[in-house]
């Protein structure tokens, strides 16, 4: 399954993943933001497969996600930003969206077919602002999207 849909003026979207960053986007200081799981199930249930990649600045990633329908995937600090870009390549970059605010999410915004900046409480790197498609100041309004899909359609269309 994947969410589809035909965005005028800016082409077919085929989703079949969402990469999300940890730290600053779905988590404040270490902890899940409140109202986010019940979102990450809801997208996962649309048949959307989710991966939490970090370098889990906090060391709480594990803990925090471990009821989520989700694959949580770590790495040291100096390898995530490359390892967040590897991931999407081998998920099929046209075929997965990313949500991050730090300097390690601009990689893989570059590489995936719709990219969300989330503009929160720990604010957002102004070159992966830039590389994003979207910018949100909330992660439950980047996650609804997902779960209202026309509001995709409506911000991407030209």
């Amino acid at each position: 399954m994947m969410i589809q849909m035909d965005i005028p003026g800016w082409g077919k979207l085929k989703l079949k993943n969402l990469v999300l960053d940890f730290n600053g986007t779905i988590a404040k200081d270490g902890k899940l933001i409140e109202g986010v799981e019940p979102l990450l199930r809801q997208i996962n249930d649309c048949g959307i497969a989710l991966y939490i990649i970090t370098a889990d600045t906090n060391g709480t990633v594990k803990k925090e996600c471990s009821e989520l329908p989700a694959e949580v995937l770590v790495y040291k600090n100096i390898d995530v930003a490359t390892n967040k870009m590897k991931l999407v390549q081998q998920l099929g970059a046209e075929h997965t969206a990313t949500i991050g605010n730090g300097r390690n999410d601009a990689k893989m915004f570059k590489e995936s077919v719709l990219s969300i900046a989330v503009i929160g409480k720990e604010g957002t790197c102004t070159a992966t602002a830039m590389q994003a498609d979207i910018l949100v100041t909330d992660i439950l309004n980047a996650l609804e999207l997902f779960t209202h899909i026309n509001r995709l359609k409506a911000t991407l269309r030209g």
